[in-house]
């Protein structure tokens, strides 16, 4: 079984968003990655030591739109470009896929990344996405966290987590690192 992994940058009170900000972030905060906090290499040394550990990378429509045209043309990205890519997204039409960045296929449902989950092959890594990550970990489909938590209370933006009534979730602690710039590494593994 395959685990699935969202990372992503998030505010002490649970707002993702990317680096610079972007299409979907237009709170008066965005870009709050880079504008506000100091620039610390090794805060954001996750992000090279996922590489390692990632055989595939899954997204939401919006941020697919937002990450293939960027990456795709990226040095930064570079070893991202051949791996397999699955979008999540009952709207997206096939004619839409970005050329050029590797194989992606177009998963319509939760039980279409349940049955990914039981292929062979290592993790599924999910960047951005928050209302996926979201949608998946209320399935019971996520299996582990990757989070920078950045020292910033925004009170808008995309939220990580859900608001609604529902069963406690478990994590267990698999590592954590406090950057002197005040992010923060966590990685959690979901309890089942």
């Amino acid at each position: 079984m395959r685990d699935l992994v969202f990372t992503g940058f998030v505010s002490l009170d649970g707002v993702v968003d990317s680096p610079g900000g972007g299409p979907g972030e237009e709170h008066r905060s965005g870009g709050w990655v880079v504008k506000d906090i100091e620039f610390l290499p090794e805060a954001f040394s996750l992000k090279g030591e996922e590489l390692e550990d990632t055989t595939a990378l899954m997204f939401g429509r919006r941020s697919y739109e937002a990450f293939a045209t960027t990456w795709r043309d990226s040095d930064d990205h570079a070893a991202y470009k051949k791996l397999p890519k699955y979008v999540v997204s009952s709207t997206l039409r096939d004619d839409a896929l970005i050329e050029g960045w590797g194989p992606t296929t177009i998963l319509r449902s939760a039980d279409d990344v349940a049955a990914l989950k039981e292929t062979e092959g290592g993790a599924i890594f999910i960047h951005g996405s928050a209302e996926l990550a979201r949608r998946l970990s209320e399935a019971g489909l996520l299996d582990r966290y990757h989070l920078l938590v950045f020292p910033v209370l925004l009170g808008a933006g995309k939220s990580l987590f859900s608001s609604a009534d529902k069963d406690k979730q478990l994590l267990n602690l698999r590592e954590s690192t406090a950057y002197p710039n005040g992010v923060v590494k966590l990685i959690y593994d979901v309890v089942d």
